[in-house]
């Protein structure tokens, strides 16, 4: 299907057309221009008869219409735009779709002459192969962007994994750890096209996606090695950093896997989602294993250098104090590990990491204020209620333009049609596919009922016409078919009919097995919601029904992906919670934290829907992925951090927070920044599928930030769980160390030794 715009500026004459297309028969129909003259309206259907007699409905194919003013009849004086479908002839499957997409093009460079050389006229055209190519378009766009957002994540890692320290700064760590997620993300593609994957512009938001919960990993695992204790043998410290890591990153790995891998089932419809689900579970899989193989190798060639008192950059042996004192002041900067000689072997040398210094020294202190704590929940109030206030706006995600680069024709296209050609719906084809008795009175009400409220654009009303100025009566069978076939469709104004109706020979007679219509809906500015409704009227009809039909238009296909697409995320959020909830009560011994951490997903996931629809984000297909990111990106982040806090054994609940801050915050801190600098170059690429990640991506990373700084460190200090049994158990422990020292001293006996002089015995007891 191609169709051709051409919106003029408004002309002081009226505008008369002839047919403009043949609304689905083929060959493909032509368009031209008569003599001025005014157009009149036939009960406000907008119908206009031609030279040889045929009526045809143009209502909606005339954009922006101005009525002749003081017309009894509403005569159309002018019209900014004109809309002309063509309709290409159905051949052999192999051979259609190269002819199909010859002929399109053409038909692109014809309009686009035409449009360039008129300064009157300005034409736009859309075909199905133009909508192909520009969604495909976005990845092509984003290439050089994608390559910027790697460099940049490479600094941002280098950067926040370095120190004044040069024997314990880890600048090389965080770029292997970024180069260890991009090697997996090579290898995660080479298994998709080996497996005959085909690339769309969807699966651009993958590399991100797996940087992001892959970086946290790496992360994690630095923070994990600066846990550990310097005057630990060298093995019990690379094993004491894996075992603080791997059993949280594996349950957040899991999740992800199980998330997106009910994306890939046969609960979702839309084969876009499932085909970018399935590829994220193959790379949050592979992810997995280069973590913990090739970057944890790393990390053990990291520590045995630190072990040997290398050099963290340069590789080589750190001088000794008292060389340093004899070299320059730059020499003493570059080489000096920033400890004396007498501190080389303290207990926690890592804390003097700038992101954690001021976490513990500033940040925590801070947050932990009484008088921050009324502020923060009036913070998560207006959070909460914004969030819900977008929640009751979610807008639909069937518009087309969400997905197509933004500097395309066929956005300018959909643009155009939605601003000039509102007052219709699109052409809606009516088909009955089974044999009916048209000729009976019954049949003829029940169609007059299906098409009641539509302007339509059909064979048998116009054959009712056709016997009723003939004064012809075809209540039988044998009348109504003789009289459609050998006078009805001889007729010149009515030959165009001919392809809506199939016949079948049975030996001399004819039947009727099949016929379409096309219906018109009259619709206001909100033309997507009415179709809306009209298809959810239309369909069920279809289904209980006695006569049996189907109804098509292209744009149903949108709108169904789009139907299914608001549940598929729910269904997907629910299970993946359950499953979380099952999997966790086993692994934590207070059940709470369970609770805690469902609590937290569901604020961020409900935060981030809200807000995104109030930052004008459509539920498509984009939106419905990163909503699914956004659950595990919360998990991944707040589950070591309340974890950490539950299973504290401080006295106080502040006392908890601040160590889970300084444990976690910063490698959630390291990831983050990154994440977020590595999708700022989105904002560059011309595509709205690009500015929807984006602006998604964004969200899910500033609420996860908030729940876990901001919201979660007040919130935990005065809800459950308690820290009073802790300190019950801590006050017994001490007490019964006490009464076994008392009784150690009572058990002691002092024995005297006399030493005698004599010859014979050196000494008597």
């Amino acid at each position: 299907m191609n169709q051709l715009q051409s919106p003029a500026p408004h002309s002081g004459n009226a505008v008369e057309l002839d047919s403009l297309g043949n609304h689905g028969h083929s060959p493909p129909a032509s368009a031209s221009g008569v003599t001025a003259g005014l157009l009149p309206l036939q009960l406000n259907t907008e119908a206009r008869s031609r030279h040889d007699g045929r009526v045809a409905f143009i209502g909606h194919q005339l954009g922006s219409v101005v009525l002749a003013p003081h017309s009894r009849d509403q005569q159309v004086k002018s019209a900014r735009a004109i809309q002309i479908t063509y309709y290409l002839r159905n051949l052999r499957p192999m051979v259609q779709d190269a002819i199909a997409e010859k002929w399109e093009n053409e038909f692109c460079k014809l309009a686009h002459r035409l449009a360039t050389a008129s300064q009157d006229l300005y034409i736009q055209s859309l075909t199905s192969f133009s909508l192909w190519r520009d969604f495909h378009k976005t990845g092509v766009l984003a290439k050089s962007e994608v390559l910027v957002s790697l460099v940049l994540v490479l600094l941002a890692a280098t950067i926040s994994s370095s120190m004044r320290d040069c024997l314990r700064g880890k600048p090389f760590l965080g770029l292997l750890g970024v180069l260890t997620i991009c090697i997996a993300n090579v290898t995660a593609t080479g298994i998709f096209f080996i497996s005959d994957g085909k690339f769309n512009s969807t699966l651009l938001g993958i590399p991100f996606f797996a940087m992001g919960h892959g970086t946290k990993g790496v992360f994690e695992l630095l923070a994990g090695w600066r846990r550990t204790r310097e005057n630990l043998p060298f093995k019990e410290r690379v094993a004491d950093a894996f075992a603080d890591v791997m059993v949280c990153y594996t349950m957040t790995s899991s999740l992800y896997i199980i998330t997106f891998g009910m994306g890939a089932s046969p609960f979702t419809n839309i084969e876009s989602v499932k085909v970018f689900c399935q590829s994220m579970c193959v790379a949050i899989l592979v992810n997995y294993f280069y973590v913990f193989s090739f970057y944890g190798s790393c990390l053990v060639f990291a520590g045995q250098l630190e072990q040997n008192r290398y050099h963290s950059v340069f590789c080589c042996k750190i001088p000794s104090v008292e060389y340093l004192d004899r070299q320059p002041t730059w020499f003493k900067t570059m080489m000096s590990d920033g400890h004396d000689l007498s501190t080389h072997h303290d207990s926690m040398p890592y804390q003097n990491h700038f992101i954690q210094h001021f976490l513990r020294e500033h940040y925590t202190e801070w947050i932990t204020n009484t008088y921050v704590k009324p502020f923060v929940v009036i913070l998560y109030l207006i959070y909460a209620s914004f969030s819900f206030m977008g929640c009751l706006q979610i807008s639909d995600g069937y518009n087309i333009v969400n997905l197509l680069a933004s500097n395309s024709p066929s956005v300018s296209f959909a643009l155009t049609q939605q601003k000039l050609f509102s007052n219709y719906s699109p052409v809606i084809g009516f088909y009955i596919y089974e044999p009916i008795e048209y000729w009976n009175s019954t049949v003829q009400e029940h169609l007059k009922t299906l098409g009641q409220g539509f302007n339509k654009i059909s064979w048998i009303d116009n054959y009712f016409n056709y016997l009723k100025v003939a004064n012809v009566s075809a209540l039988t069978k044998s009348d109504f078919i003789n009289i459609l076939k050998n006078s009805f469709l001889r007729s010149p104004e009515y030959q165009h009919f001919t392809e809506d109706i199939i016949f079948s020979k049975n030996g001399d007679e004819y039947d009727i097995i099949a016929s379409r219509m096309y219906l018109v809906a009259r619709t206001t500015e909100k033309t997507r919601e009415e179709v809306v409704e009209l298809l959810e009227r239309l369909r069920p009809l279809s289904l209980i029904n006695s006569i049996k039909f189907i109804v098509f238009n292209p744009t149903f296909v949108f709108m169904d992906r789009y139907s299914s697409s608001v549940v598929s995320p729910i269904l997907t959020s629910g299970f993946s919670v359950l499953t979380v909830l099952i999997l966790t009560f086993f692994l934590v011994i207070n059940p709470l934290g369970n609770f805690w951490l469902i609590l937290t997903v569901t604020s961020v996931e409900l935060g981030v829907l809200g807000l995104m629809t109030l930052w004008n984000v459509d539920m498509d297909s984009i939106s419905i992925l990163c909503l699914i990111y956004t659950l595990n990106f919360a998990m991944d982040h707040c589950a070591p951090h309340l974890y950490t806090f539950v299973l504290a054994t401080e006295h106080t609940r502040t006392q908890c927070i601040k160590i889970s801050l300084e444990e976690h915050g910063a490698a959630i801190l390291q990831n983050t920044s990154c994440f977020v600098i590595g999708i700022m170059p989105l904002l560059f690429v011309p595509s709205n599928l690009t500015y929807t990640l984006f602006k998604c991506s964004l969200l899910t990373t500033g609420c996860t930030v908030l729940h876990c700084f901001v919201i979660l460190p007040v919130f935990l200090t005065f809800f459950p769980p308690s820290k009073k049994r802790h300190k019950k158990k801590k006050r017994a422990k001490r007490k019964e160390r006490e009464r076994e020292r008392e009784r150690e001293r009572e058990r002691e006996e002092i024995e005297c030794i006399e030493v005698r002089e004599n010859p014979d015995h050196v000494t008597s007891v």
